[in-house]
Formats: C-alpha cells, sequence, structure tokens
C-alpha cells in the first residue's frame, strides 16, 4: 500500500509488463475487479521495466516502497 489523503494507505498495482504484451491499466483493472471487491482494487496501475529483486531472487519491496510512497498524493 501507498500513502492516500483519506484512507491513509490504498493499493498501488505495480506490473512488468510481459514481452509481446501490451495490457492497458484498465484491461488490469477489469480483469482484477471480477475477484475483488471494490474497496480491494488498487487506485492505479504503475508499470515497470523490472522488479527489484534481493539476493535470493525474492522481489525487493523496499525500493519500491520508497519510490511509490507518495505515488497516489502527488509526492
Amino acid at each position: 500500500g501507498v500513502k492516500h489523503m483519506k484512507w491513509e494507505e490504498r493499493p498501488l498495482l505495480i506490473v512488468v509488463k510481459k514481452e509481446g504484451c501490451n495490457p492497458s491499466k484498465s484491461s488490469i483493472l477489469d480483469t482484477i475487479s471480477s475477484e475483488h471487491a471494490k474497496w480491494q482494487l488498487p487506485d492505479d496501475v504503475v508499470f515497470i521495466d523490472e522488479m527489484p529483486l534481493t539476493a535470493t531472487g525474492k522481489i525487493d519491496k523496499k525500493p519500491l516502497r520508497i519510490k511509490y510512497e507518495d505515488f497516489l498524493i502527488g509526492g
């Protein structure tokens, strides 16, 4: 989650596009909205080239949290 003015924190979906695929934000949100309640859906979708990884190959969430912490409040 990232900072939000009203709700304190809201989901932000960070996506790495698969080679040859070009999904839109709306198509991704439409797909996941069929399985999740509206309040669970991310407020936005961000596309990045690659996920930062730790030395063990897991997603390194720390740099993502730092980079996008103020994304929804315009920081």
